[in-house]
């Protein structure tokens, strides 16, 4: 596997890791976004027609928001807007994580357990972007 980069996108990145229990042991997401987010991220890795890798990996991973109304002025966007996202509402950076790893698992990853180096970055949309995702994924070393 050489390294490949793919982007994500038509919607918002969601989050994964709070469950809920509905009794018997079921536990189901609480987050009703993060099956077709998923699905998104799953079938944009499937495009790079990368085989499946059992390499320890290095992923990048900048998530791309959309911007509050509130950020903007009459003249457009506000000097003061801030570039990158913080709101607890949009979700905290590893569980977004979270989602893009498990996804990746089974179509580009044997398993998220591979990935050995992280970097995750939160930013809102520039003009001419689309909400999503941009992933790098680097083999450190050949498959043992």
């Amino acid at each position: 596997m050489n390294a490949i980069t793919f982007n994500v996108q038509g919607m918002e990145p969601a989050t994964q890791g709070s469950k809920r229990s509905v009794g018997n042991g079921i536990l189901l997401e609480t987050n009703k976004r993060l099956r077709p987010w998923r699905s998104l991220v799953t079938d944009a890795a499937l495009l790079t027609n990368t085989p499946l890798t059992t390499s320890p990996v290095s992923v990048a991973i900048t998530f791309r928001f959309l911007r509050p109304k509130a950020h903007y002025n009459k003249s457009g966007l506000s000097p003061r807007a801030p570039s990158h996202l913080t709101s607890k509402a949009k979700g905290d950076i590893d569980k977004l994580t979270r989602a893009i790893l498990d996804a990746l698992t089974g179509t580009l990853l044997y398993d998220d357990s591979q990935v050995v180096q992280l970097s995750a970055h939160k930013r809102y949309i520039c003009p001419g972007e689309l909400p999503g995702a941009l992933i790098t994924i680097i083999p450190l070393s050949a498959p043992t």
